[in-house]
């Protein structure tokens, strides 16, 4: 028997989520939806003196696992690097096409019973592409 998609785990993650509030003043922001379901996650950062993310701030108008996925890059974002986002974002694209072995990032084997609905993908990776491109336009204008 497989595990169920929607399992208790992902339910208290999406009612879970933390820096659930935007940034008043971000250095950089992004938006991200999903075309097939409608989700959307707007993360916004600013970045420490070394480059690392200092705050964020989400806006999660998504399904539960949407949700879930927003509120474990919130819960271990603090800290990362441009390229360490960009990096996750790029794995758990490849996980999810069973390309690649799950992200180094806490918590993601959550979804593993979402590796066969491909249709769930998106809702999936929005959190930790808007991450990414939020975290490295703040980069950019950083040094601009």
């Amino acid at each position: 028997m497989t595990e169920p998609l929607y399992n208790a785990e992902i339910l208290r993650l999406a009612t879970s989520i933390p820096h659930h509030e935007r940034l008043a003043a971000p250095h950089a922001s992004s938006e991200k939806r999903s075309p097939i379901c409608g989700s959307r996650v707007t993360v916004d950062v600013a970045l420490a003196s070394d480059g690392t993310v200092e705050e964020v701030g989400l806006l999660v108008r998504a399904c539960a696992l949407g949700q879930a996925s927003a509120s474990l890059l919130a819960s271990h974002i603090v800290g990362r690097t441009p390229e360490e986002l960009a990096a996750t974002r790029d794995a758990l694209t490849r996980w999810l096409a069973r390309e690649g072995d799950a992200p180094d990032w806490p918590g993601l084997a959550v979804f593993a019973p979402a590796l066969d609905f491909t249709a769930r993908h998106p809702s999936i990776r929005l959190a930790f592409e808007a991450a990414a491109e939020a975290a490295a336009d703040a980069r950019q204008h950083a040094h601009a």
